[in-house]
């Protein structure tokens, strides 16, 4: 397989794509993260505040930022959507334990199941469903799906008809409490928030470095890099950056977000382009106490500002499950 492709008349249900690079994570990963999005996330950005929510003293590591985990395992799998006209969804995502700084992350990605698009114009065109599993050194970190729709090559398509499932249904939190760190919370601020109520960002902040984070990660999409590959005007932004933008908003709303545990889904449902303003609400659906904190449901939705400040529709809606005290 070239890295001209795969194109849509490429895949077959079953195929194992073959693999980019594993990537040792490092704290230079960190900084980097931390200057593209500005994740305040305290456990990844303070080593002794991480160090007293683990109990590990001074055998604690450093914690690498959980979006950035994400973004790794992300931009690992574009091997099988370099030709992606866009990202339609993740889905079941499930963040299996925290990362440390010094592990080598490796991704598999495996076709489970084709189905055509409606041609646009003379472009032929289909769904790719993906099963995504991503391991460290010391286990499995991360598994989830995602869909894409990658062009053909061909000026016909290929027959695939398989049911591709949407986006996921909620989670029942009970089913992901499991993935909860072993963790003391007191060292962080606990924040009241009633279930049902919204709150907006005040800070509205704009995507740059697009390109640096697509290469950082390893994203081999081409839409990412090349404004000629893209159905836009523009060269089109990974939507894991505008991912990574609202997990940063999360990070100054809700301070002491101890960790990730699910997604229930991460839609993006509009374009984004470098330069963009962004604005960020997050509602509390549901929380449930676990041992230690609270397991909290949000649905955020992200929206670009246009010149006069006026917000325009939603490009992203992203549901985490997270851990708060």
């Amino acid at each position: 397989m070239t890295n001209d492709g795969p194109y849509y008349d490429d895949f077959e249900q079953g195929m194992t794509i073959p693999p980019l690079p594993p990537v040792t994570v490092t704290e230079a990963d960190n900084v980097a993260y931390r200057m593209i999005t500005g994740d305040q996330h305290l456990p990844a950005a303070d080593r002794s505040l991480y160090a007293a929510v683990t109990d590990a003293g001074a055998a604690a590591g450093a914690m690498v930022y959980p979006a950035l985990v994400m973004q790794y395992s992300i931009g690992q799998t574009t091997n099988a959507t370099r030709r992606a006209i866009a990202n339609l969804y993740y889905r079941s995502v499930r963040i299996l334990r925290p990362v440390e700084v010094g592990e080598t992350l490796r991704t598999t990605t495996t076709v489970l199941g084709l189905a055509d698009s409606r041609p646009k114009g003379d472009l032929h065109r289909g769904k790719v469903w993906l099963g995504i599993e991503t391991v460290g050194d010391n286990g499995p970190v991360a598994n989830y799906e995602r869909c894409a729709l990658v062009a053909s090559r061909g000026r016909s398509s290929p027959g695939h008809g398989d049911e591709i499932p949407g986006p996921s249904d909620p989670v029942p939190l009970t089913e992901v409490a499991g993935l909860v760190p072993k963790w003391d919370l007191g060292a962080l601020p606990a924040t009241a928030w009633p279930v049902g109520e919204e709150r907006a960002d005040a800070m509205r902040d704009h995507i740059d470095l697009a390109p640096s984070l697509a290469r950082m990660t390893f994203n081999q999409a081409f839409v990412h890099r090349d404004a000629t590959a893209s159905i836009y005007d523009g060269r089109l932004v990974y939507g894991g950056h505008v991912q990574g933008l609202a997990q940063a908003s999360l990070s100054r709303v809700l301070p002491g977000l101890a960790a990730i545990v699910a997604w229930d889904g991460c839609d993006h449902v509009g374009p984004a382009f470098e330069g963009d303003l962004l604005w960020f609400r997050h509602k509390l659906v549901e929380e449930l106490a676990v041992d230690g904190g609270r397991l909290l449901r949000f649905e955020v939705r992200g929206a670009a500002v246009d010149r006069d400040g006026n917000p325009g529709d939603d490009i992203l809606v992203w549901t985490p499950v997270v851990y708060a005290p």
